[in-house]
């Protein structure tokens, strides 16, 4: 009798907790899964070369005077920061104001002798319709009529070259930069279109490298390339390829530009760089080194999949790439990446397009859905 109590009480207490627990709600958390990752920088060794070269600015200008005299005034030095329109240098003017003046003379007696021949020209129109005329002299005058308005017109077109070569005597920055040469002083003579200065454009930095005509053809416009600064060695700067040459230089060397994303506030015209050149293989593609456990297999020959780590989303993409063979041991990804990219190089067959992770250096977190069981 007290062993069938206690059974009976045993269930009873059971039921109880069984009826608790299902009217209370229970959270589930999923934790976001931890990827071991690399980032996309290394080019393979045998489609890579460096080279030399010299930050210049992207737009660089020589100057000078459209006329030539003496010199007056200098008014920027070498490095000097200037502003567009800026009064950089300014010849002796009185030259040129006395061209002006008698350029003015000039228009003057044009004009009178205008007013005169105009008169000359009606007075024999009228002597004309009253009959006392003869044509030969209503043509005269009017011939000497018309080449006092062309006189007219000549003198205008003096005055103005004058009043224009005047101007020309003032030298302006053409745009916002810094005086990189200076090659006149104060009471020089010097000749019209003998360079003065050299303006460095604000703005945009390029590097320009001299490149062998055995290299030049496996460059491409629009590359990736990665510079380093001689003056600045803890630091690299990403640039791009923005111009090949068509025609060789010095040492049957053909010239390539390289403009810099982003440089330091701190880089200066005229620093030396070394620039890392991708070179494109038989398809002109590039290639990017990946360790062979990052890649899911396609169908495909020649293709694949890897999972690219989006930092926005804090999640993954599963992207399609393209292999150009291998080297040391990793695969050359030749086409879908680029610079910077990164990569899930471990797991990734239990990865999905779109899942949510964190990098393995990223503190746990969990996502903010929680399943909710009734």
């Amino acid at each position: 009798m007290k062993l069938q109590c206690l059974l009976i009480a045993v269930t009873l207490l059971a039921t109880v907790a069984v009826l608790t627990g299902c009217g209370e709600q229970e959270q589930i958390v999923e934790e976001i899964r931890s990827i071991k990752t690399v980032t996309v920088k290394d080019l393979a060794t045998k489609q890579v070369r460096k080279f030399s070269g010299i930050v210049r600015a992207a737009e660089s200008s020589a100057l000078s005077f459209e006329v030539g005299g003496q010199v007056e005034q200098v008014n920027v030095d070498i490095g000097d920061r200037v502003e567009k329109e800026q009064v950089l240098a300014v010849l002796d003017k009185e030259p040129y104001q006395l061209v002006v003046k008698s350029a003015q003379a000039d228009l003057m007696r044009a004009r009178a002798n205008l007013t005169n021949k105009k008169a000359d020209y009606e007075r024999e129109g009228a002597i004309y319709q009253e009959g006392a005329g003869s044509q030969k002299r209503l043509d005269q005058a009017r011939f000497g009529y018309e080449e006092a308005g062309a006189g007219v017109k000549y003198a205008v077109s003096k005055l103005n070259l004058a009043l224009r070569d005047l101007r020309k005597t003032t030298l302006y920055a053409p745009y916002d930069g810094s005086i990189g040469k200076r090659l006149v002083d104060p009471h020089m003579e010097v000749a019209a279109g003998r360079k003065l200065f050299e303006i460095d454009a604000k703005g945009d930095m390029e590097v320009q490298v001299d490149i062998p005509e055995t290299v030049v053809n496996r460059l491409s416009v629009g590359a990736a390339t990665t510079v380093a600064l001689t003056a600045l060695p803890d630091e690299t700067v990403a640039g791009i390829i923005s111009y090949v040459g068509t025609m060789a230089g010095a040492a049957n060397a053909f010239p390539v530009k390289v403009t810099l994303r982003d440089p330091p506030t701190d880089i200066q015209s005229g620093m030396t760089a070394e620039v890392t050149f991708p070179l494109q293989d038989q398809n002109g593609q590039t290639g990017y080194l990946i360790p062979p456990q990052a890649f899911l297999p396609s169908k495909e020959p020649g293709r694949g999949f890897l999972f690219v780590y989006d930092p926005a989303t804090s999640s993954v993409k599963k992207t399609a790439i393209r292999l150009s063979g291998a080297q040391d041991n990793q695969a050359i990804v030749a086409e879908g990446l680029a610079a910077g990219d990164i990569v899930a190089v471990a797991g990734v067959s239990f990865l999905s397009d779109g899942q949510q992770v964190r990098l393995m250096q990223q503190p746990s977190q969990v996502k903010p859905e929680a399943f909710q069981l009734k």
